[in-house]
C-alpha cells in the first residue's frame, strides 16, 4: 500500500495502543493519525499527554458502538485494532459480556468500517489463542530456573524454539483467547468476502514502560513495579516455585515490525503471524526476580500458591521463525534493558503512577 493519509488506532490510549499510534504519527507525519479509547482500563488516562504531545489526535469513543466508529472523519485508509478486554483470567468467576462485546462485537464493529470506507486491517491478536490444555500436556524438562520444552515433541507446531503457527488450534483456551481467535476468523472471513487486506500478529507478552500492569496481565512490568515499590507477590501455579516462562517483547521492537508490515501490506497481507520474543527473549517468574533484585536494588517478599488459575501455561515461548523470514526483523531489546527501560520509567514518572500501577 502507499503511504496511509489517515490512521485509526482503536484502544488507542492503552499500553500497545498508544505506542503504536505515537510510532505511526513518527513514521508518517503528514498522516492523521487517531486514537480512539474508552478510557475503561484505569491508566490510559495518563498517556493522553503523550499522544497530544505526539500529535495524535485523540477521540473518546467505545468500539461496542458503531456510530463512534463512524463519526471518524476523515474515514481511515488504515485501522489498527488494538482495543481488546486483554486478560486470560477475564470471565471466569463472572460474566464475560465485557470480554465479548469489546473483543468480538467491538472487532465486528471495527470490520464493518473497513468494509464500508475500503481500509486495509491490522489486528493485533494473542498467543492465547493456542489451547492451553493441549500447550501444558506437551513434553517439559525441569532445570534449575525455569522449565523448558523437552526435544523430543510428537505435536505438529513445537520444539524447543517454541510454538509456531501450526500448532493446533482444537481444544479450550480461554474465554479471552476464544474470543480473539473468533475475531480472526471473522477478519479471514471479511477479507474473501469483501476484498480487504488484512494482517493478523498473534502477540506474546508484549512489555515495556506505560503498561499499567496487574496480576491478570503484563507481568514483566507488574513484577518490576512491585519490586520498585516495594510490594509483595507470589508464585502463582505449577508448583508455586516460579519456574514457568514466557518470551517476551519490548513495545518498541513490536512497533518496529508494525511499521514493516504497514509500509509493505501487501507483504505481510493476508497471513497470521506469531510474534514474540522467542527463546533468547525468554524469562520465568524466578529469572524475573533476579533481574529485578539486580536493577532496582530491592528485595521483596514473595510467597508460593502451588494451585494453577484458570487457563494458566507452564510454558510459551514464540517460535517467530515466518515472520524473521520475511524481511529479516529480530527483536533487538534484551531483558535487563527491558526492565531498565520500565525502572526509569517509573522512576520519571512516579508521582503520577502512585495509586494507579
Amino acid at each position: 500500500m502507499s503511504a496511509p493519509a489517515s490512521i485509526l488506532i482503536t484502544g488507542g490510549a492503552g499500553f500497545v495502543g498508544s505506542a503504536i499510534s505515537i510510532a505511526l504519527k513518527r513514521a508518517y507525519p503528514g498522516a492523521r493519525v487517531c486514537a480512539l479509547d474508552n478510557l475503561h482500563r484505569r491508566g490510559s488516562e495518563l498517556n493522553l499527554p503523550r499522544l497530544r504531545e505526539a500529535e495524535v489526535d485523540f477521540i473518546h469513543g467505545d468500539i461496542r458502538s458503531p456510530e463512534d466508529l463512524v463519526a471518524v472523519d476523515p474515514p481511515p485508509d488504515l485501522i489498527v485494532e488494538c482495543s481488546a478486554e486483554a486478560s486470560a483470567q477475564a470471565g471466569y468467576g463472572g460474566s464475560p459480556e465485557y470480554l465479548i462485546r469489546t473483543n468480538l462485537m467491538g472487532a465486528f464493529h471495527c470490520l464493518e468500517l473497513a468494509r464500508k470506507v475500503h481500509a486495509d486491517f491490522l489486528f493485533v491478536s494473542t498467543s492465547r489463542v493456542y489451547p492451553f490444555h493441549v500447550l501444558n500436556g506437551l513434553p517439559f524438562e525441569e532445570e534449575e530456573s525455569r522449565f523448558a520444552f523437552a526435544e523430543t515433541q510428537e505435536c505438529a507446531g513445537v520444539s524447543r524454539a517454541g510454538i509456531t503457527e501450526d500448532f493446533p488450534l482444537a481444544g479450550a483456551r480461554s474465554l479471552y483467547g476464544m474470543s480473539k481467535l473468533a475475531a480472526e476468523l471473522m477478519i479471514q472471513e471479511y477479507a474473501d468476502a469483501y476484498g480487504i487486506s488484512c494482517i493478523i500478529n498473534r502477540c506474546g507478552l508484549l512489555t515495556g514502560p506505560w503498561q499499567m500492569a496487574k496480576s491478570d496481565q503484563g507481568v514483566i512490568a507488574l513484577w518490576v513495579a512491585a519490586h520498585y515499590f516495594r510490594r509483595p507477590l507470589s508464585y502463582i501455579g505449577f508448583g508455586g516455585t516460579g519456574k514457568q516462562v514466557r518470551d517476551f517483547l519490548h513495545i518498541q521492537d513490536f512497533c518496529d515490525l508494525v511499521i514493516r508490515q504497514i509500509s509493505n501490506f501487501d507483504t505481510y497481507q493476508g497471513r497470521v503471524w506469531n510474534v514474540g520474543g522467542g527463546l533468547s527473549h525468554s524469562l520465568s517468574l524466578h529469572e524475573t526476580t533476579d533481574l529485578c533484585r539486580e536493577i532496582t536494588g530491592n528485595k521483596i517478599p514473595l510467597g508460593s500458591i502451588p494451585e494453577n488459575r484458570p487457563a494458566d501455561v507452564r510454558i510459551y515461548v514464540t517460535d517467530h521463525a515466518r515472520v524473521t523470514g520475511v524481511d529479516g526483523w529480530m527483536p533487538t531489546r534484551l531483558a535487563s534493558d527491558t526492565i531498565a527501560d520500565i525502572v526509569n520509567w517509573l522512576r520519571q514518572e512516579e508521582q503520577r503512577l502512585q495509586g494507579t500501577i
